[in-house]
């Protein structure tokens, strides 16, 4: 497609990128890296050099985060503050979870944990009432509980690793290490890859849908926690004794976490479009969000659960030549990631190619999420393998 002249005008016209830089972009640039500084001074007689490498490597993405995306900054900062509180209320005795009142009813890992799924459950009605009411303040409303569930989940994890190392140095590792920590993260991915795409998007017409995914994972915590009393602290098996680990789960639940969000506006597209067809004026055909938007949101957010999940699926590789012996073995969960890896390329492939939009691509984000679903609990629960560590 040509280009025209006041195309071009206009790109060159842009300012460049440093010249869009304010002074409170280099104060969040300079916090990020004086925080990372003192963590690395505190800590490196504890980190060898991949622990390094991933700590200012973690940084240099937060702060293109912050950068890219503002409200990252204020959520980064919260959850960095009630960190902070929480490990000086500790010190050094894990005990003071039961004494300390902050900590009991707060901060520990599994009270935030409790008010994360409480503020989820609340925020998923919410944004429904504020979908069929069309109250801009009860949408408003919605929003701050996704957020403050958020940032009370992340800080919960983030004392959890604390937590761990209080118990024993031995004990001590990055909270992403069974079913009860993933999913936690798996909620909290998921619900800031949705706020990201309201705050662009400029509607919290699609949030119901996102958070009855985060739900639905907040259901599997409670049950997890009160049935099976998966919330207690374990050491790491030998097999997950590496620095792999903490690169390789965060980015793969970016794809399931993206995964999640694209199949749940799949529904309701096809809510939207059934509505349109058999009555036009009637309520869903007004409040649900159009067409055209869950369908690019979709796509978007497909191609990046594709993205991560094509990492995730990288270092997969080399975490298994690392402990195994080789990149790839055909283990039942390596040969379901391919799998799931598969459907999304074909997916995109349509849609970028063909040109393949609504219902059937929204159908098939759908079926999309339970075959990754399988790939995620179904291979633990029914296969055995290499993998078999996380089951239920």
């Amino acid at each position: 497609m040509a280009v025209t002249r006041e195309a071009m005008l206009e790109h060159w016209e842009q300012p460049a990128f440093w010249r869009r830089l304010t002074v409170w972009d280099a104060l969040w640039a300079l916090l990020v890296i004086g925080g990372t500084g003192y963590a690395w001074w505190f800590y490196q007689t504890q980190m060898d050099g991949y622990e390094v490498a991933i700590l200012f490597g973690s940084a240099l993405a937060l702060i293109a985060w912050g950068l890219y995306w503002k409200p990252a900054r204020l959520f980064a900062l919260a959850v960095a503050l009630l960190t902070l509180l929480a490990l000086w209320r500790y010190g050094t005795d894990y005990e003071a979870r039961k004494s300390v009142f902050l900590l009991k009813y707060f901060l520990e890992s599994q009270a935030a944990f409790m008010w994360m799924s409480a503020l989820y459950v609340l925020a998923t009605v919410v944004y429904f009432a504020a979908l069929f009411s069309r109250s801009t303040f009860v949408g408003q409303t919605a929003t701050a509980l996704t957020w403050s569930a958020t940032v009370l989940g992340m800080t919960g994890l983030l004392t959890r690793w604390r937590e761990s190392y209080l118990l024993g140095a031995d004990i001590g590792h990055i909270p992403v290490s069974n079913l009860y920590e993933v999913f936690i993260l798996f909620a909290l991915i998921t619900a800031l890859l949705y706020l990201f795409y309201e705050d662009r998007h400029r509607t919290r017409a699609m949030g119901g849908f996102a958070l009855l995914a985060i739900s639905g994972a907040v259901a599997f915590l409670l049950w997890y926690t009160f049935d099976r009393e998966a919330h207690h602290i374990q050491p790491l098996i030998p097999a997950l004794q590496s620095y792999w680990m903490k690169i390789h789960v965060p980015a793969n639940f970016i794809g399931y976490g993206a995964f999640a969000l694209a199949a749940m506006l799949g529904v309701a597209y096809l809510l939207r479009q059934r509505a349109e067809i058999r009555r036009p004026d009637g309520v869903l055909a007004t409040v649900l969000p159009a067409r055209e938007l869950l369908d690019d949101v979709m796509y978007k957010a497909i191609a990046l659960g594709f993205a991560a999940f094509t990492i995730a699926t990288i270092l997969g590789a080399l975490w298994a030549a690392e402990a195994w012996g080789g990149y790839w073995s055909w283990d039942p969960k390596e040969t379901w990631a391919l799998i799931v890896w598969l459907n999304y390329a074909a997916w995109l492939h349509l849609r970028l190619t063909k040109g393949w939009r609504g219902a059937p691509m929204a159908w098939w984000a759908i079926i999309g999420l339970f075959v990754t679903l399988f790939a995620f609990l179904g291979v633990n629960m029914f296969l055995s393998g290499l993998h078999s560590y996380g089951t239920l």
